[in-house]
């Protein structure tokens, strides 16, 4: 064991990466030296961030905690303390089941576990965080993704209350950070060296609406494109009802925010959406794609969709298969309805969706997609694309476009001995790139003489 090393495990969103980052801030603030996903953990203390969305989300956390705990009976690990969402809704009940933890804290105790272990650190000098910590601001982090992209969080929580979704149980209400606050946090990010700003929120739409009593995620983003070394902004979890279309315009108009827009759809006939309670029609829906397309000529949309809800027919499906083939959304994800205690589907309807039914639902809805990804990535072949390069690997300088997001989307591959301009090309940096292929999503390209 390393001491006064603490191996930081992030299970989950995006969201929750940025949590823990904060957290590895502040311990380092405090003396210690912070290791995040290691592949071979080290450290005498451990701390698992869990997700507790859905029922794989939450075994896979359980298994994380009780992979440390073994390593704990067998002393390779002093203290182990888990945070995140799956404490948040199971506090009670983990701190029962699993004694071997030593701390559970829930999704926003960031200061009360970085307390304990500083604790534990200088229990002897009685030291206390504020004598060492207090340079760190509010919104500063250690960043784990490649230092030229990073994620901001806007919001926590939400107001929505759709059938299915644990989040609010787990989260609360929704509550937007002010924006002098995010956009410093942008400002301080860009000192970092951070280029990519992925905006994200469990309700992008919703933003303000709590703290100013109107919309204003058009006025932050419009802002925030402003301001110097922010280079590409994207926007995800979009809500569909009470959409605030002046978002629009400001896409249209700035250069530096990606036409792409990540809103969950869940689904696409009025007798699903009721049940799903998404308080919109299927017709306002429609129009809604119609008038983001409209705004932002070339956008590119990802959705998320879900089968096997309770009440999900035979023709409820049907209807959306030929409505995904109608839209032909750039980037698709789909999951089967999960029954999640305390929501609304779990305690009002029957989980009456057979589970081979709802996995071969899932498994045609996206070899549907799978087609359409392809066919998109074969339209651009020929044309030029603006790549940031995120890594080398394999041979390849790999990156995407304005149109991937990281982590979730397309890749933009370069082969490495192709290139006359190796020398040329650095991590981070921006390229033109000529598309001169494609194998499933992803893309491959060789750079344009220009740059």
């Amino acid at each position: 064991m390393h001491t006064s090393e603490i191996d930081i495990i992030t299970l989950g969103c995006s969201k929750n990466l940025v949590d823990a980052e904060r957290v590895m801030r502040r311990l380092e603030c405090a003396g210690y030296t912070c290791v995040h996903d290691a592949a071979d953990p080290k450290g005498e203390i451990a701390i698992i961030n869990t997700c507790g969305f859905i029922g794989d989300a939450k075994e896979e956390s359980i298994n994380m905690i009780l992979e440390m705990v073994e390593r704990k009976k067998k002393r390779k690990l002093k203290k182990l303390y888990v945070m995140g969402c799956l404490s948040q809704r199971y506090m009670q009940e983990l701190t029962a089941e699993i004694p071997e933890v030593d701390g559970w804290y829930g999704k926003f105790d960031y200061d009360a576990l970085v307390e304990s272990l500083v604790n534990f650190k200088f229990q002897i000098s009685n030291f206390k965080i504020a004598d060492n910590a207090t340079h760190c601001a509010p919104y500063e982090r250690t960043i784990t993704t490649p230092k030229h992209y990073t994620y901001v969080k806007i919001s926590e929580g939400c107001n929505r209350f759709c059938s299915y979704c644990a989040i609010p149980l787990i989260t609360g209400r929704h509550q937007s950070r002010p924006k002098e606050e995010i956009l410093d946090e942008v400002r301080w990010l860009v000192s970092q060296g951070v280029k990519e700003f992925n905006v994200i929120a469990q309700d992008l739409s919703s933003y303000g609406l709590d703290i100013y009593k109107e919309h204003k995620l058009a006025e932050l983003i419009d802002q925030m494109a402003e301001i110097e070394g922010v280079k590409w902004i994207r926007l995800h979890y979009a809500y569909p009802t009470d959409f605030p279309y002046d978002i629009l315009p400001v896409m249209a108009k700035h250069t530096n925010v990606c036409k792409y827009l990540d809103i969950a759809l869940q689904h696409c006939t009025d007798h699903m959406l009721q049940l799903m309670r998404r308080h919109i029609t299927a017709a306002d829906q429609d129009a809604l794609l119609d008038r983001i397309r409209r705004e932002v000529p070339g956008i590119t949309l990802r959705t998320t969709l879900m089968v096997g809800h309770p009440g999900e027919t035979d023709e409820d499906f049907e209807a959306l298969k030929a409505w995904v083939k109608k839209q032909r959304f750039d980037r698709m994800g789909a999951f089967a309805y999960s029954d999640e205690e305390g929501t609304y589907a779990n305690l009002h309807y029957t989980d009456d969706v057979p589970e081979q039914t709802k996995q071969q639902r899932l498994d045609e809805l996206m070899l549907i997609q799978e087609q359409i990804a392809a066919e998109k990535s074969e339209e651009k072949v020929g044309t030029t694309q603006r790549v940031i390069i995120d890594r080398e690997e394999g041979g390849y300088f790999i990156g995407r476009t304005e149109a991937d997001s990281p982590e979730v989307d397309c890749e933009v591959l370069i082969r490495i001995q192709d290139s006359e301009f190796r020398s040329q090309i650095c991590v981070g940096e921006f390229y033109d790139v000529k598309i001169t292929g494609y194998e499933g999503v992803d893309l491959y390209g060789e750079l344009k003489s220009e740059n």
